[in-house]
Protein backbone atom coordinates (compact mmCIF):
# COMPACT_ATOMS: atom_id res chain seq x y z
CA UNK A 1 0.00 0.00 0.00
CA UNK A 2 1.58 3.55 -0.80
CA UNK A 3 2.31 5.66 1.64
CA UNK A 4 1.81 9.45 1.30
CA UNK A 5 2.67 12.84 2.89
CA UNK A 6 0.08 15.39 1.84
CA UNK A 7 1.67 18.91 2.48
CA UNK A 8 -1.50 21.62 3.07
CA UNK A 9 -1.72 25.09 4.07
CA UNK A 10 -5.36 25.85 4.05
CA UNK A 11 -8.86 24.69 4.51
CA UNK A 12 -7.81 21.11 3.22
CA UNK A 13 -10.43 19.96 1.08
CA UNK A 14 -8.40 18.10 -1.20
CA UNK A 15 -7.27 16.84 1.90
CA UNK A 16 -10.30 15.47 2.53
CA UNK A 17 -10.99 14.21 -0.95
CA UNK A 18 -8.06 11.84 -0.55
CA UNK A 19 -9.08 10.99 3.20
CA UNK A 20 -12.69 10.19 2.15
CA UNK A 21 -11.74 8.10 -1.11
CA UNK A 22 -8.84 5.89 0.79
CA UNK A 23 -11.65 5.38 3.66
CA UNK A 24 -13.96 4.50 0.52
CA UNK A 25 -11.57 1.61 -0.56
CA UNK A 26 -10.98 3.50 -3.62
CA UNK A 27 -7.32 4.63 -3.55
CA UNK A 28 -5.18 1.84 -2.06
CA UNK A 29 -2.56 4.00 -0.28
CA UNK A 30 -1.93 5.53 3.60
CA UNK A 31 -1.78 9.01 4.31
CA UNK A 32 1.86 9.04 6.87
CA UNK A 33 1.57 12.52 8.00
CA UNK A 34 -0.22 16.14 7.05
CA UNK A 35 2.46 18.89 7.12
CA UNK A 36 1.22 22.31 7.27
CA UNK A 37 3.33 25.46 7.12
CA UNK A 38 -0.03 27.29 9.06
CA UNK A 39 -0.99 26.42 12.64
CA UNK A 40 -4.87 28.24 12.00
CA UNK A 41 -4.86 25.70 8.69
CA UNK A 42 -8.48 23.87 9.06
CA UNK A 43 -6.34 20.91 7.39
CA UNK A 44 -5.16 20.33 10.72
CA UNK A 45 -8.91 19.69 11.88
CA UNK A 46 -9.30 17.43 9.32
CA UNK A 47 -6.45 15.17 10.06
CA UNK A 48 -7.43 14.94 14.14
CA UNK A 49 -10.90 14.44 13.03
CA UNK A 50 -9.84 11.04 10.92
CA UNK A 51 -6.77 10.14 13.58
CA UNK A 52 -3.77 10.98 10.98
CA UNK A 53 -0.58 12.19 12.39
CA UNK A 54 -0.09 15.89 11.69
CA UNK A 55 2.36 18.47 12.41
CA UNK A 56 2.87 22.13 11.96
CA UNK A 57 6.38 23.11 10.73
CA UNK A 58 6.93 26.79 10.56
CA UNK A 59 7.85 28.13 7.02
CA UNK A 60 10.91 30.96 8.47
CA UNK A 61 10.80 34.55 7.08
CA UNK A 62 10.15 33.83 3.41
CA UNK A 63 6.77 34.11 1.71
CA UNK A 64 6.94 32.10 -1.57
CA UNK A 65 9.12 29.71 -0.27
CA UNK A 66 10.50 27.32 2.86
CA UNK A 67 13.74 28.58 4.16
CA UNK A 68 16.52 26.03 3.29
CA UNK A 69 16.92 24.40 6.95
CA UNK A 70 13.19 24.26 7.08
CA UNK A 71 12.48 22.80 3.96
CA UNK A 72 15.31 19.77 5.15
CA UNK A 73 13.28 19.27 8.46
CA UNK A 74 10.37 18.73 6.29
CA UNK A 75 11.99 16.13 4.11
CA UNK A 76 13.48 14.55 7.24
CA UNK A 77 9.91 14.16 8.59
CA UNK A 78 8.54 12.94 5.27
CA UNK A 79 11.19 10.48 5.38
CA UNK A 80 11.00 9.50 8.77
CA UNK A 81 7.30 8.55 8.25
CA UNK A 82 7.90 6.51 5.35
CA UNK A 83 6.24 8.58 2.90
CA UNK A 84 6.80 7.47 -1.04
CA UNK A 85 4.51 10.32 -2.91
CA UNK A 86 4.08 13.72 -1.63
CA UNK A 87 0.90 15.16 -2.31
CA UNK A 88 0.48 19.42 -2.23
CA UNK A 89 -2.41 20.24 -1.55
CA UNK A 90 -3.29 23.87 -1.53
CA UNK A 91 0.58 23.68 0.02
CA UNK A 92 1.47 27.85 -0.49
CA UNK A 93 5.05 27.35 -0.83
CA UNK A 94 7.56 26.41 -4.07
CA UNK A 95 9.38 23.42 -3.30
CA UNK A 96 13.31 23.95 -3.58
CA UNK A 97 15.74 21.93 -5.45
CA UNK A 98 16.86 20.26 -2.05
CA UNK A 99 13.19 19.03 -1.73
CA UNK A 100 12.57 17.79 -5.49
CA UNK A 101 15.77 15.45 -5.13
CA UNK A 102 14.70 14.02 -2.26
CA UNK A 103 10.89 12.82 -3.84
CA UNK A 104 12.32 12.91 -7.55
CA UNK A 105 9.26 11.84 -9.84
CA UNK A 106 7.04 12.00 -6.68
CA UNK A 107 5.97 14.64 -6.36
CA UNK A 108 2.28 15.67 -7.12
CA UNK A 109 -0.17 19.04 -6.65
CA UNK A 110 -3.49 19.92 -7.89
CA UNK A 111 -4.00 23.22 -9.75
CA UNK A 112 -7.33 25.00 -10.33
CA UNK A 113 -6.68 25.79 -14.30
CA UNK A 114 -6.39 23.50 -17.20
CA UNK A 115 -2.17 23.94 -17.28
CA UNK A 116 -0.10 25.56 -18.80
CA UNK A 117 -2.69 28.39 -18.50
CA UNK A 118 -3.38 30.51 -15.81
CA UNK A 119 -0.46 29.24 -13.77
CA UNK A 120 0.62 30.37 -10.48
CA UNK A 121 -2.06 32.24 -7.30
CA UNK A 122 -6.01 32.45 -8.22
CA UNK A 123 -6.08 30.98 -11.35
CA UNK A 124 -9.48 30.74 -11.29
CA UNK A 125 -9.69 34.26 -11.44
CA UNK A 126 -7.58 35.11 -13.96
CA UNK A 127 -9.49 32.46 -16.15
CA UNK A 128 -12.97 34.42 -15.32
CA UNK A 129 -10.96 37.94 -16.17
CA UNK A 130 -9.45 36.83 -19.29
CA UNK A 131 -12.41 35.65 -20.84
CA UNK A 132 -12.06 31.87 -21.39
CA UNK A 133 -15.49 29.62 -22.67
CA UNK A 134 -13.34 27.04 -20.55
CA UNK A 135 -11.14 25.80 -17.43
CA UNK A 136 -10.93 23.41 -15.26
CA UNK A 137 -8.56 21.72 -12.81
CA UNK A 138 -5.12 19.78 -13.53
CA UNK A 139 -3.04 17.00 -11.55
CA UNK A 140 0.59 17.06 -12.41
CA UNK A 141 4.04 16.17 -11.65
CA UNK A 142 5.88 18.74 -9.70
CA UNK A 143 8.99 19.97 -11.09
CA UNK A 144 11.36 23.49 -10.59
CA UNK A 145 8.94 25.51 -12.41
CA UNK A 146 5.85 26.90 -10.48
CA UNK A 147 2.92 24.62 -11.89
CA UNK A 148 5.17 23.66 -14.84
CA UNK A 149 5.81 19.59 -14.38
CA UNK A 150 3.89 16.85 -16.93
CA UNK A 151 0.11 16.89 -16.59
CA UNK A 152 -1.47 13.09 -15.22
CA UNK A 153 -5.43 14.09 -15.39
CA UNK A 154 -7.34 17.20 -15.87
CA UNK A 155 -11.04 17.76 -15.71
CA UNK A 156 -12.83 20.74 -17.97
CA UNK A 157 -15.23 23.31 -16.53
CA UNK A 158 -17.50 25.66 -18.66
CA UNK A 159 -16.91 29.78 -17.90
CA UNK A 160 -20.82 30.73 -17.21
CA UNK A 161 -22.04 34.05 -18.38
CA UNK A 162 -23.04 34.71 -14.91
CA UNK A 163 -19.55 33.13 -12.82
CA UNK A 164 -18.08 34.85 -10.33
CA UNK A 165 -14.86 34.20 -8.59
CA UNK A 166 -17.05 32.51 -5.61
CA UNK A 167 -19.14 30.26 -8.20
CA UNK A 168 -16.58 29.89 -10.64
CA UNK A 169 -13.99 28.28 -7.91
CA UNK A 170 -16.59 25.92 -6.59
CA UNK A 171 -17.58 23.68 -9.27
CA UNK A 172 -13.13 23.80 -10.07
CA UNK A 173 -12.91 22.38 -6.65
CA UNK A 174 -15.53 19.59 -7.20
CA UNK A 175 -13.96 18.05 -9.82
CA UNK A 176 -10.33 19.04 -8.66
CA UNK A 177 -11.84 16.50 -5.43
CA UNK A 178 -12.61 13.60 -8.25
CA UNK A 179 -9.60 13.61 -9.82
CA UNK A 180 -7.01 14.02 -7.11
CA UNK A 181 -7.90 10.91 -5.66
CA UNK A 182 -7.69 9.30 -8.96
CA UNK A 183 -4.30 9.88 -9.90
CA UNK A 184 -3.13 9.08 -6.51
CA UNK A 185 -5.04 5.95 -7.16
CA UNK A 186 -2.90 5.28 -10.89
CA UNK A 187 0.44 5.95 -9.23
CA UNK A 188 -0.54 3.37 -6.23
CA UNK A 189 -1.57 1.19 -9.06
CA UNK A 190 2.22 1.75 -10.70
CA UNK A 191 0.04 2.60 -13.96
CA UNK A 192 1.83 5.96 -14.97
CA UNK A 193 4.90 6.23 -17.35
CA UNK A 194 6.10 9.51 -18.13
CA UNK A 195 7.50 9.89 -21.36
CA UNK A 196 9.11 13.44 -22.15
CA UNK A 197 6.40 15.79 -21.53
CA UNK A 198 3.53 13.01 -21.66
CA UNK A 199 2.31 10.75 -18.86
CA UNK A 200 0.82 7.60 -20.19
CA UNK A 201 -1.42 5.44 -18.24
CA UNK A 202 -1.63 1.75 -18.56
CA UNK A 203 -4.77 -0.20 -18.53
Amino acid sequence: MLKIGVLASGKGTNLQAIIDAIERKEVPAKIGIVLSDNPDAHCLERTKRAGIKALYLPAGRFKTYLEPEIEKKYINVLKKEGVELVCLAGFMRVLKKDFLNAFAGKIVNIHPALLPSFPGLESWKQALNYGVRFTGATVHFVEGGVDSGPVILQAVVPVRPDDTPETLHRRIQEKEHIIYPLAIKLIAENRLRIEGRRVKIEE
